[in-house]
């Protein structure tokens, strides 16, 4: 059972090439010179996250980690572009964030619902039907397809509930979810029942109501890794409201305002905002209080002076149930609504190695420039930008490619072809 919940999981994402262009030249009888026909190559699949509301883990990411996208087909005669890949379709549960790997910034939430292209397929390679001009009416050459993107993802699930359930284990929390709603979690007398957390849709009246997560114990420590705490601590961060469930029986021999002290320290271990989100504490259990015991009064005077709203519970017995639900739909009436993480990405500058080998080729007066980092150059650059385009220049200065085409006898205006880019040359 415990192995049944995987709320994180790091992929490899990769999205196809893009097809290479075509040579080719029309072949028609009667007819002596048909001129270039080769097509371009298709453009690589995308790799796409879309939400699928009937998963609850990341279960599926436990045993496949890698994830390519099919690559663009090559352009063919007859002026036939070569079929776009097939974009690769990643299901994920809502609530997951996309991290990228490396920095563990924000890429997306899939929280909304809209599709995430997470690495953009290459570019198609253009045919030598683009590279006909009046002067130029046999071109043999053809461009190849440019790679696609690749991602080391990290995938991390933060459910989305508006009430989050807190509190040392065995004090009542799957009871109570059980009571308030339709959800069935593992309920039994001993530590750590709960090991992945049950979400419940709690039918306040007629048209009112909201979904509670029943989150597994937390313990002493479990900020810093101890008990089960720690793993699902990240399940609360989207909670709007907190309710916190302290056994006011003494059966587990505890006092029940140092664990209620207890749990709000590791709440602001975790997370100092968490620690500052509205909570209602309940006294569970009152119906195993001991005669004489002042457990009830004791913590109800702390917590109120600290300016809590506390209620009575007895979640076996259902004596408070709709109190508190009642109490819990008003407040989150007030609060805004369920937190959604904005993207802090920032894709790297790419480090390109320029020393690598480029090839150089002159086909009349077209430079057709070649080469790996080439690539991967092209794939950075937005070309309708400015600035972007500043980079690019200088990127080839810096590397010679100007200085070696001049040394080659390129001459002003003639076309400079690298891809899918064509620019003519000035001295």
């Amino acid at each position: 059972m415990a192995q049944s919940f995987v709320d994180k999981a790091r992929i490899s994402v990769k999205a196809g090439n893009g097809g290479n262009g075509s040579v080719s030249f029309h072949r028609e009888k009667y007819v002596a010179a048909g001129g270039p026909d080769g097509g371009d190559g298709g453009k690589g699949g995308d790799v796409v996250f879309v939400v699928d509301d009937n998963m609850s883990t990341l279960m599926d990411f436990r045993y496949k980690r890698k994830y390519t996208a099919a690559n663009g087909a090559d352009g063919s005669g007859k002026r036939c572009s070569g079929k776009d890949g097939e974009s690769l379709i990643i299901k994920v549960p809502r609530g997951t964030l996309v991290r990228d790997t490396e920095t563990g910034a924000i890429m997306h939430d899939m929280s909304d619902g809209e599709r995430y292209v997470v690495a953009k397929g290459g570019r198609g390679g253009w045919g030598n039907k683009h590279f006909a001009t009046p002067t130029r009416q046999v071109p043999r050459f053809a461009k190849p397809g440019l790679p696609g993107e690749s991602h080391d993802i990290t995938l991390e699930l933060k459910l989305l509930a508006d009430v989050g359930l807190v509190g040392f284990p065995n004090v009542g929390k799957s009871t109570l979810l059980s009571v308030v709603s339709k959800a069935h979690p593992k309920i039994a007398n001993y530590h750590f029942t709960t090991l992945f957390p049950n979400l419940g849709v709690v039918y306040v009246d007629e048209g009112r109501s909201f979904v509670m997560a029943d989150i597994p114990g937390i313990i002493e420590g479990a900020s810093e890794g101890a008990g089960l705490g720690h793993d699902f601590l990240r399940h609360i961060d989207r909670c709007r409201l907190l309710i916190h469930l302290v056994d006011v029986s003494g059966s587990e021999g505890r006092d029940p305002v140092a664990d209620f002290d207890a749990i709000n320290a590791e709440l602001s271990e975790y997370s100092p905002d968490l620690a500052a989100r509205p909570q209602i504490v309940v006294a569970n259990k009152c119906d195993l209080i001991p005669e004489g015991s002042d457990n009830i009064e004791r913590l109800r005077s702390y917590v109120e002076s600290k300016g809590f709203e506390f209620f009575e519970l007895s979640a076996a017995t259902h004596v408070g149930i709709h109190k508190l639900v009642q109490a819990a739909a008003a407040r989150l009436a007030t609060l805004p609504p369920v937190i959604r993480f904005v993207a802090d990405y920032v894709p790297p500058e790419p480090v390109i190695d320029t020393s690598e080998a480029l090839e150089i080729t002159r086909y009349d007066d077209v430079w057709v420039v070649e080469g790996p980092w080439l690539q991967r150059l092209m794939s950075s650059v937005n070309f309708g930008d400015s600035e972007s385009m500043m980079y690019f220049d200088r990127m080839l200065r810096e590397a010679g490619v100007y200085e070696r085409m001049e040394q080659m006898g390129i001459h002003d205006g003639d076309t400079v072809s690298i891809y899918d880019l064509e620019f003519e040359y000035r001295d």
